[in-house]
């Protein structure tokens, strides 16, 4: 191992050793301050995964979300020095986790922190104008293929994952009921989850899939809202192009 692979991989890991040799700028040994540097570093990386996943600090705890960071940061370190796109992989992670299997919703919550902030993050676009839409006649409206902002990100969960989000950080009524789809938009600057009605998620991963409407429209069934999607995408600024 080299003395830069030693020196970097005892900073994630408090019962590794600290590098032979180290000496400060008199040439005088600095293993304690290695040892301040590591516990500086794992912290500020341990604030940094809370402060991007909101909801699973609330659910679980600050002290039981710090045992699961730090788990985290030894498996995962980052390998970006923007720590805006650290912790992509931490759902995945809380989903391997023994010690929380009694709480299987947790990964897709975490999801949803992870969506808001990669659409937050995601490329600027602009919708277009409804009237667009407004001007097809049906048989080009149904061949129509739609393009989507960058900002938009769809999830799909077998548990009522948005209303458990919104409720943790927001309040309001206790969640009930079975699995939800939840579309992440960004209308301007701040994105928004929304938990969308029965057959829209099935229409939306039709229509992301490339799907031309009219047969991304059928994948909804009979309780699929077409005007209630459309108005969510449109007010949203979630549409960006129609491709006929």
């Amino acid at each position: 191992m080299t003395r830069q692979a030693e020196f970097r991989g005892g900073l994630l890991n408090p019962s590794a050793p600290e590098p032979e040799g180290l000496t400060d700028g008199r040439n005088r040994p600095a293993g304690r301050r290695y040892g301040v540097y590591r516990n500086n570093v794992t912290v500020s990386l341990r604030e940094a995964l809370a402060e991007g996943f909101p909801s699973l600090v609330s659910l679980i705890g600050r002290e039981n979300f710090d045992h699961v960071a730090r788990a985290f940061l030894r498996q995962s370190p980052p390998k970006s020095p923007l720590m805006m796109h650290y912790g992509a992989g931490l759902p995945e992670f809380v989903a391997t986790l023994d010690q929380l299997k009694h709480l299987p919703y947790l990964a897709d919550v975490a999801r949803i922190d992870l969506a808001m902030r990669q659409s937050y993050h995601a490329a600027d676009s602009t919708g277009i104008n409804p009237a667009e839409l407004q001007a097809l006649d049906e048989d080009a409206l149904l061949a129509t293929r739609f393009a989507f902002a960058p900002s938009m990100i769809l999830l799909r969960s077998p548990w009522p994952a948005g209303s458990i989000w919104r409720y943790t950080l927001r309040g309001g009524d206790k969640p009930t009921g079975g699995g939800e789809d939840v579309l992440i938009l960004r209308a301007e600057y701040d994105p928004e989850p929304h938990v969308l009605g029965p057959g829209a998620g099935d229409v939306l991963t039709a229509l992301l899939a490339g799907a031309p409407f009219g047969t991304a429209i059928d994948a909804g069934g009979d309780s699929f809202d077409l005007a209630a999607l459309l108005d969510l995408l449109l007010s949203n600024n979630a549409v960006i192009a129609l491709n006929t």
